[in-house]
């Protein structure tokens, strides 16, 4: 998608959520252009406006499994606000980032409160409500994709990680991916564990077995 008609189209997503706390017009505008600069660094191969778009779309398919939706979709809209790969509290940040622009939008403090522990729960994929369910469901939708898909995300990922060497990625990357095989479920939500579980589970296992090839090397569950 050209990356004009994505701005386009996130921009009505953003007023139409933002208009339900009732703010000032021109300043959520003003929120707005810093996430898109955000998400649009360089740097960002995968966690960029492509991924926004997707969650919040994913977010929409699962809104009746939501108790407070606006909520839901603006910690979507800055769970990654923060992403550096070489730090290990960027949700700690990304919640900080979204509790200062929330404030100064006049944001009710219940709300954000919300926003910053679901962006929390994030970190280790981890929900203990049905809001964390969702946007963590839709945050992991990637895992489920076509075939095609996923590979370009797993490919972005590396990119997203270029700093690494080959080996310490792929032991690392095998860890991670290791972790969601062992869970009892990838997803929380009924839908999304019906139609999505099953390929994400082999779209990982594809993943694995392609980089065991890549180091010759065997790699047991355990």
């Amino acid at each position: 998608m050209l990356t004009e008609n994505l701005i386009l189209i996130l921009s009505s997503h953003w007023q139409h959520t933002i208009q339900t706390f009732g703010v000032d017009e021109l300043a959520a505008y003003q929120v707005f252009n810093y996430l898109v600069t955000a998400y649009s660094n360089p740097s960002r191969q995968y966690h960029n406006l492509e991924h926004i778009y997707h969650t919040l779309g994913t977010i929409d398919t699962l809104q009746s499994y939501a108790q407070d939706l606006p909520s839901v979709q603006l910690a979507a809209w800055f769970h990654d606000v923060v992403y550096d790969t070489q730090a290990e509290d960027n949700e700690e940040k990304s919640a900080e980032y979204a509790v200062e622009m929330l404030n100064n939008l006049g944001i009710i403090a219940s709300n954000i409160t919300k926003v910053k522990s679901l962006i929390l729960n994030t970190k280790n994929h981890k929900a203990n409500d049905l809001d964390s369910q969702v946007l963590i469901d839709a945050d992991l939708g990637i895992l489920a994709a076509e075939p095609i898909n996923y590979q370009k995300y797993a490919k972005a990922i590396r990119q997203e990680y270029a700093w690494v060497s080959e080996s310490e990625y792929i032991k690392g990357r095998q860890q991670v991916l290791e972790r969601f095989l062992q869970r009892q479920r990838i997803y929380f939500t009924p839908l999304m564990f019906k139609v999505a579980e099953p390929s994400a589970r082999l779209n990982i296992q594809v993943e694995i077995d392609t980089l065991i090839k890549t180091t010759g090397s065997s790699f047991h569950l355990t």
